[in-house]
């Protein structure tokens, strides 16, 4: 009986060794990749680094998050970033819930749904902003515009004018992600059980009942999913905005994301460029935080 224990021991201890060998190279790259530049940032954010006035380089403390409290930019990119990330969310989660809600009703074809739902996910949100720059919000040549005045109303300077702007990045965001939540939805609902629908329908419950007390209740882990993951998403945008108004016009639609590049890599004052997106990683993980303590008290009122 030693003899096999310790066999099994030496089994186990050779299992876990090969297990670490081939962990261990993925680990590594995952250090090197994440864990070494975040901390490289942090620290970072507690230097002076300004390419333009290298002189002045050196160990600044807590100067620049005391500079960045009576930033009215970084204030004014909080409350983008704010308006940016809620409306985009919100937009996603009701437009995908009726879009799901409407394809479930056509049995036949849904593939085809899927697959043109696919298309704004799979394209980098570069090439998205671009797309609506050059071609649908374009003054006087874009589709939104030809509709517009075909409509006999007046044009509108989408990407000129402060609102517009912040409208349409709102409306690119949404845009290309509502397929994500149509998608999540429309999995969950196939997967809901038909029987309960069954029993309201027989207690006479209407359609507007039915989705109130049974489809919502039901769908709340795929809702909270989709919002958590979209909100952190949302939260880092850049690149589709960047493409379609570089941030502007003026400071219109530069949310924090942006800011923080802006300051690094155009103004070249990266020791504050460094605190400004330490500043978004804290938001970023508070937010988080917050939606799964949500998730995990409603999963337990509900159990």
């Amino acid at each position: 009986m030693a003899s096999l224990a310790g066999g099994n021991g030496d089994l186990n201890s050779g299992e876990k060794r090969f297990a670490v060998l081939l962990t261990a190279p993925s680990l590594l790259v995952l250090l090197l990749t994440t864990t070494f530049p975040l901390a490289y940032l942090v620290w970072s954010s507690f230097q002076t680094i300004n390419l333009a006035m290298p002189f002045l380089d050196g160990f600044a403390g807590f100067d620049n998050y005391i500079e960045m409290w009576d930033d009215s930019r970084y204030w004014h990119s909080i409350g983008l970033t704010g308006i940016y990330t809620v409306s985009s969310v919100s937009m996603q989660v009701v437009i995908g819930m009726g879009l799901a809600l409407l394809v479930m009703q056509i049995p036949q074809g849904q593939w085809i749904f899927r697959i043109v739902a696919i298309l704004p996910i799979v394209l980098a949100p570069v090439v998205v902003g671009l797309f609506w720059r050059t071609l649908m919000l374009a003054p006087n040549f874009g589709m939104i515009d030809f509709i517009i005045q075909w409509l006999g109303f007046e044009q509108v300077n989408w990407l000129g004018a402060p609102v517009p702007a912040l409208i349409s990045v709102i409306a690119i965001h949404t845009w290309q992600w509502t397929p994500f939540a149509f998608l999540v939805f429309l999995a969950s609902l196939a997967s809901l059980p038909t029987d309960v629908y069954e029993a309201a329908r027989i207690d006479k419950a209407n359609a507007l009942q039915r989705f109130w007390y049974i489809t919502l209740p039901l769908l709340r882990p795929a809702i909270v999913i989709v919002v958590i993951m979209r909100a952190m998403i949302s939260l880092a945008a850049f690149a589709a905005i960047f493409a379609a108004t570089g941030g502007g016009p003026g400071t219109a639609t530069e949310i924090l994301n942006l800011y923080a590049f802006k300051t690094s890599f155009i103004e070249l004052n990266f020791g504050y460029g460094s605190a400004l997106a330490v500043s978004l990683l804290v938001i970023t993980m508070v937010v988080s935080g917050v939606l799964f303590r949500l998730r995990t008290a409603r999963g337990a009122g509900g159990n």
